[in-house]
């Protein structure tokens, strides 16, 4: 029987309150306004910017610390654009949804399947990604204890500039998929995998519509021994600790336990990458004006260029920066695994 764990989307108290109207909200053009602001208020008359924004963001960390931190990041676009900002802090991704089907979020930062899922919903438009190391698209990677099994070559194992060694085979290496598949195609339905969680991208959506794919299976039925570690470390520890001979994270979770393991990436072996994946990113509500979606969209790009705005998008996701949505890549790799595992 499958030991599948259902996930519970962070055990979290909402945080922050919806948008609403205020009668000191909007903001009178000055010297120091931006560019942004000074469009902001050209268009107030028009179909231009509501009196106040709420921003939606899904803890990644304590719910009073995401609040912190978005906050300083609401002050920053509040800036830009000339009107408030509010934060909201709803405790998964699919309420963030169900905040911009309800007009009590404009703006959500989500993953990549949730933010299809606004799209598809919620009618949110899909206007940014994250940029992290220079990339706005990353792989999911396949693990396992048992490389005799499931590398078709020989290991490799290279040193990090800290000294600790990783181990990889079947080209699965320089973080830009797909690789392995012909080891993909090895694995039994009835082996032990453990996945990340059940909202995951990387951790679960991409690399279980891969292997269906491979194997010609319906992952959600197929799949019979398989378990949610509820964190890409903790699926990085079960292969590591021996309770799954299969395991996903993204690339490369191995690192967030080398201090305390010092060998997990030589005993936890990169055998399989995903297609790439697009980054979490931005989407806009759908009730607001193309206007104002793209106030909304440079106003986010143009702090991404400030240092306030930069170390605000650093403490909220860990992002670098801010691209314009790749459509395409959402259209070839993530509305596909979203019919396959949206509700």
């Amino acid at each position: 029987m499958a030991t599948t764990a259902l996930m519970g989307a962070f055990a979290l108290t909402l945080a922050g309150c919806a948008s609403g109207s205020d009668d000191d909200a909007s903001a009178e053009p000055s010297d120091e306004m931006s560019p942004t602001a000074e469009a902001t208020a050209d268009a107030m008359e028009g179909e231009g910017l509501p009196d106040s924004l709420t921003l939606a963001l899904v803890p990644s960390d304590e719910v009073d610390q995401i609040t912190t931190d978005g906050e300083a990041l609401a002050s920053s676009l509040s800036d830009e654009l000339g009107i408030p900002v509010e934060v909201f802090v709803p405790d998964s991704y699919s309420a963030v949804v169900v905040a911009l089907q309800t007009g009590q979020a404009d703006i959500g930062f989500l993953g990549p399947i949730a933010m299809v899922q606004a799209e598809n919903e919620a009618g949110a438009e899909i206007v940014l990604q994250a940029v992290r190391y220079g990339s706005s698209e990353y792989v999911g990677q396949w693990l396992t204890n048992d490389p005799d099994t499931y590398c078709m070559d020989d290991v490799t194992t290279e040193a990090d500039e800290d000294g600790v060694n990783y181990s990889y085979c079947n080209g699965a290496t320089g973080g830009s998929g797909p690789a392995g598949a012909d080891a993909l195609a090895e694995i039994d339905p009835s082996t032990d995998i453990a996945f990340v969680d059940e909202s995951s991208a990387s951790g679960y959506y991409f690399p279980a519509t891969q292997l269906a794919d491979i194997l010609g299976i319906d992952p959600l039925v197929d799949l019979t021994n398989t378990q949610f570690a509820g964190g890409h470390p903790q699926a990085v520890q079960a292969v590591y600790d021996g309770d799954a001979t299969i395991g996903i994270s993204f690339n490369d979770a191995r690192t967030a336990l080398a201090e305390e393991f010092p060998d997990v990436g030589e005993q936890v072996v990169v055998f399989a990458y995903t297609s790439n994946i697009p980054n979490d990113g931005v989407v806009v509500s759908g009730d607001l004006s193309d206007e104002a979606q793209q106030m909304i969209t440079d106003g986010l790009m143009a702090i991404a260029e400030t240092e306030d705005g930069a170390a605000a998008l650093a403490a909220v996701y860990e992002i670098d920066g801010l691209d314009p949505a790749n459509q395409d890549a959402f259209d070839n790799t993530v509305r596909p695994v979203e019919e396959t595992f949206g509700e």
